[in-house]
């Protein structure tokens, strides 16, 4: 595992930072062109606030492989003005409610409230960005989506420009997916002449580190009206919380390791698998899924447990844990309605009310009982899945959810 992880998993942490920076330099370039478009004059829209947060494994010291794949949080800004008198303070503010009903586990819905009752003014936004749902307008994920693609693919022209010396890019999109940055490095900045690809996603702000991001296409909506769906994201506490533990842990602890291996496996297991039940393989331990499992075995415990000696003996405990939840069809999104997180790690008072959301409650029985078997499976095999599916052909990039 040790070997595996040197040599398949681990990532240059020297190449990483490379990585980031030239990302973070490329997306700040996009991000002040769309901005500076979305401020002349023109119908009502939304705009962008003008900054981005980065998110995901490679900023969370937990990506396996290579870095080539980024995720940036870009926050958009609803009208903050809708009436032309420049004093006025009317504009519209998100409020998000679970979907009961409506969609699947964990989904949400955002209606808009009007402040200082300019309902009236508020209607072409409504007619370009809102569905109808229950009789109430409400923001709609697929429109705002289709929004941002456009709007960024109109900006590329000004990036390419201004960038031209450094690196191409390119942007592509398709429909009900975030839009994807493409970076090719044309100088000796980024180490190894990397293709990155950055996935930006839209985020409605929500304060305290919160936002609304659509639903990915994979999940099953269920719904009436999925274009009226959106999901949570808590990234920030995330960040929050592994800081946190990085801190309580001992200095060369583990937890980061063994959820990079046991990424690893779930990979490397997946080319032995055949459709369908591969790609729900890969839906039901998604990166999330790991990782919210890791997150509550580090807190049922002694986090001194985590020493970088007891690797093989936590690794085991989290893949037994995992088929566990598997077995029973439950694990709680970590986040949402937890009351158990220390209080060191303050959390938006939207969170702690928050119902408890099954991440496992789209998934059938059958399924997961067959995902449980197979994951103990791939455990006791390691070494040979490790030999078998570590050559050249199979070390493609897979995608991860």
């Amino acid at each position: 595992l040790e070997r595996f992880h040197a040599r398949q998993l681990r990532v240059s942490p020297h190449v990483l930072g490379h990585s980031k920076a030239h990302v973070g330099r490329v997306v700040a370039e996009l991000v002040r062109a769309a901005k500076a478009q979305g401020l002349q004059p023109g119908p009502l829209t939304l705009s962008l606030r003008g900054d981005f947060v980065r998110i995901g494994s490679a900023y969370e010291q937990h990506k396996v492989r290579s870095p080539d794949c980024f995720d940036i949080l870009v926050p958009l800004r609803l009208p903050p003005h809708l009436a032309p008198q420049p004093r006025c303070a009317a504009g519209l503010e998100p409020q998000p409610r679970c979907a009961d009903g409506l969609g699947p586990s964990g989904a949400f819905v955002c209606g808009l409230r009007a402040r200082n009752s300019v309902t009236r003014r508020c209607r072409p936004f409504a007619e370009g960005f809102c569905v109808e749902l229950q009789g109430r307008s409400h923001l709609s994920s697929e429109l705002v989506l289709r929004w941002f693609q456009g709007h960024l693919q109109r900006c590329l022209g000004a990036v390419r420009y201004r960038l031209q010396e450094r690196c191409r890019v390119s942007l592509s999109a398709y429909p009900g997916h975030p839009p994807t940055l493409h970076i090719l490095s044309c100088s000796d900045y980024v180490c190894c002449h990397i293709a990155m690809a950055v996935r930006l996603i839209p985020a409605i702000p929500l304060g305290d580190g919160l936002y609304l991001t659509a639903l990915p296409p994979e999940v099953p909506h269920g719904s009436l009206a999925p274009e009226a769906l959106w999901g949570l994201n808590a990234s920030r506490q995330e960040q929050r919380l592994l800081a946190w533990l990085k801190e309580q842990a001992p200095a060369a602890s583990c937890h980061l390791k063994c959820l990079q291996i046991l990424k690893g496996l779930r990979d490397l297991r997946r080319h032995g698998l055949e459709e369908p039940f591969s790609s729900q393989w890969g839906r039901v331990l998604s990166s999330y899924v790991l990782k919210t499992a890791l997150f509550s075995l580090l807190l049922q415990g002694p986090l001194d447990a985590w020493d970088e000696q007891f690797l093989v003996e936590r690794l085991e405990d989290l893949v037994l844990y995992l088929r566990d939840c598997l077995r029973k069809q439950v694990l709680m999104d970590f986040f949402l309605g937890n009351t158990s997180i220390p209080e060191a790690v303050a959390l938006p008072r939207f969170l702690k009310e928050a119902a408890p959301v099954n991440l496992l409650s789209a998934f059938d029985r059958p399924t997961l009982d067959l995902v449980a078997f197979q994951l103990i499976n791939t455990w006791i095999q390691a070494p040979h899945i490790i030999r078998m599916y570590s050559s050249p052909r199979y070390l493609r990039p897979v995608p991860t959810l």
